[in-house]
C-alpha cells in the first residue's frame, strides 16, 4: 500500500508546481482535490487529464480531481497545500480561511517574502488563519516542476516545528521518484527557498550577458553565504543551508533553463526591461518581487547582502546590468 494511501489532500493553486505536487500526492496514494481559480481550467483538467496551460503533455492520475469551488476542494482535507504566488497569498487565504478544516496541516509550496511586512509565508499563514506552528509546514528543495512531473528522481524537505506533522506530510508525498526528508528548521528552509530566487535572477543576468561557469559558480557560492548570514540573524540552523533546501535548491534554480527566475534574469541580461520580460511570460518569477522585502529584512537585521541589493537595483531602480557587475567587482575586498 502507498504511504499516503487514504489521506485526503487539497491543493489550492493549479499552476505548474501546484499541479505537479498534486500529481505527486496522488501517485503516493492520496485522494487529491486540485483547486483552479478559473472554471474553464478545472474543466479542462477533468476532461483531458492534463493541465493544458501549465503542464501540457503530462497525464494526471485518476485519483486527482479538479474543481473551481474552494469549499468543495477543502471539504474534509487533512493536508491543505497552498501553491499560489507568494504576494497573493494573504488575499487568497483571507478568502479561504473560513473553509479550512480545523486540524488540517497547512503546507506552503511558496518561496518568497511578503512585500511590506517582510514576513515569511508560514508567518502569513499563521497570521491569517490563527493556526499554531504545529500545523504550518513548508516544502522546499530542488523542485523544478517539469522534471518532477516527468517522474525524474528528486528529493525535497518538509519543514515543520512539529516533527509528527512533518512526518505526516512526508508519508503523503513519498513516491518512487520523489523522496521527502523532514526538518524542524522552518525558518532556514523558507529563507533558502526565498533567497535562491533572487540569486537565480543574478545568475540569469550574467548568463544573458555572456558570462560563463566561473561567474555562475561565484554567484552561487556568495549567494549561499548571503543566505546563511541572513539565516543566522533570524535563528536558522546553519546546517540547513548545506542541505536540499539551501544549496540543493540554489544550484538547481541558478543552473536550469527550467527555472523561471534564471530565465527572467537571462532576458534582463540581454537588455530587456522588467516590464518587457513580464509581458513575454505567464509564469511568476518570485524573485522579482521578493528581492525588495528580502533586502528590507536583511537591512532590518544589519545583514550585508550585496547580490540581493544588486538585483533590487536592476529590477526596481532601473540600474543597467553592466553597472551592477562593475559595482560588485569593485567592492572592497574582504576575507571570505
Amino acid at each position: 500500500m502507498s504511504p499516503g494511501a487514504g489521506t485526503r489532500a487539497a491543493v489550492l493553486g493549479a499552476g505548474s508546481w501546484g499541479t505537479t505536487f498534486a500529481k505527486v500526492l496522488a501517485d503516493a496514494g492520496c485522494a487529491v482535490a486540485l483547486h483552479a481559480r478559473r472554471p474553464e481550467l478545472a474543466y479542462a483538467i477533468g476532461e483531458t487529464r492534463e493541465n493544458p496551460d501549465y503542464l501540457p503533455g503530462i497525464r494526471l492520475p485518476d485519483r486527482l480531481r479538479a474543481t473551481a469551488d474552494a469549499a468543495e476542494a477543502l471539504a474534509d482535507a487533512e493536508i491543505v497545500v497552498l501553491a499560489v504566488p507568494s504576494q497573493s497569498l494573504r488575499d487568497n487565504l483571507t478568502e479561504w480561511a473560513p473553509l479550512l478544516p480545523p486540524d488540517a496541516v497547512l503546507l506552503s509550496l511558496m518561496k518568497g517574502v511578503e512585500l511590506g511586512t517582510t514576513k515569511r509565508m508560514s508567518q502569513v499563514i499563521s497570521e491569517v488563519t490563527g493556526a499554531g506552528p504545529d500545523r504550518v509546514a513548508a516544502l522546499s528543495g530542488p523542485n523544478l516542476a517539469r522534471e518532477i512531473a516527468e517522474e525524474q528522481p528528486a528529493a525535497t524537505v518538509v519543514a515543520c516545528e512539529d516533527h509528527d506533522r512533518a512526518a505526516q506530510v512526508q508519508a503523503a508525498c513519498h513516491t518512487p521518484y520523489f523522496r521527502p526528508y523532514t526538518n524542524q528548521d522552518l525558518v532556514g528552509c523558507e529563507l533558502g527557498g526565498a533567497v535562491k530566487n533572487v540569486i537565480a535572477l543574478a545568475c540569469g543576468i550574467t548568463e544573458g550577458m555572456g558570462f560563463g561557469d566561473n561567474t555562475r559558480a561565484s554567484l552561487i557560492t556568495r549567494g549561499l553565504a548571503e543566505t546563511a548570514r541572513l539565516g543566522a540573524a533570524l535563528g536558522a540552523e546553519p546546517a540547513t543551508f548545506a542541505g536540499l533546501a539551501g544549496l540543493g535548491d540554489l544550484v538547481a534554480t541558478c543552473s536550469s533553463p527550467l527555472s523561471r527566475n534564471r530565465t527572467f534574469g537571462e532576458r534582463l541580461g540581454r537588455g530587456m526591461s522588467v516590464e518587457e520580460v513580464q509581458r513575454t511570460t505567464r509564469q511568476v518569477a518570485e524573485g522579482v518581487k521578493s528581492c525588495q522585502p528580502v533586502l528590507d529584512l536583511a537591512r532590518a537585521h544589519g545583514v550585508d547582502m550585496p547580490l540581493t541589493e544588486a538585483v533590487v537595483r536592476v529590477c526596481h531602480d532601473g540600474v543597467p546590468v553592466a553597472q551592477i557587475v562593475k559595482d560588485i567587482m569593485s567592492r572592497e575586498a574582504k576575507p571570505e
